[in-house]
């Protein structure tokens, strides 16, 4: 049983490391995952001791909705969601300490607080560059 849970194992890795090599993704630690995002791992450890957590719950944010809830939101101009989800996004960023990304999404948080749309695209451009930024990141984390 444990020959055939590692054999398993293994070939998850090796099928993980062949689309990254096809794909041209290099691999990296969780130091320099946040160095690629421009976040400040040192800071984030600080705060939650344990490498495995902090790369357990960065490996999770990919398949947290709020980022496509705020953009779905912003297109129906309902300010009620789109502030929620950039609310909830803005939370999850600071969390994990991924602070261009966290500073964006506070930026047009402030201006959805007041009910208002944000002018133009620039906030939800910027909100979207570090978001992609981030997740470009944590798909090369070799965690």
């Amino acid at each position: 049983m444990c020959n055939r849970i590692h054999r398993q194992m293994n070939a998850t890795v090796i099928s993980k490391t062949m689309y990254q090599m096809q794909k041209g993704i290099a691999s990296m630690n969780i130091n320099e995952c946040y160095q690629a995002m421009g976040a400040d791992y040192e800071e984030v450890f600080g705060r939650l001791r344990n490498e495995k957590l902090i790369a357990k719950f960065v490996l999770k944010f990919p398949d947290d909705p709020s980022f496509s809830q705020l953009k779905n939101s912003l297109a129906e101009k309902n300010t009620k969601e789109a502030f929620r989800a950039a609310h909830t996004l803005k939370g999850v960023a600071q969390n994990l300490g991924f602070t261009p990304l966290y500073e964006t999404a506070a930026a047009i948080t402030e201006v959805l607080r007041t009910g208002n749309l944000p002018d133009g695209e620039s906030m939800m451009n910027a909100v979207t560059k570090e978001y992609e930024r981030t997740i470009a990141a944590i798909v090369q984390l070799d965690a």
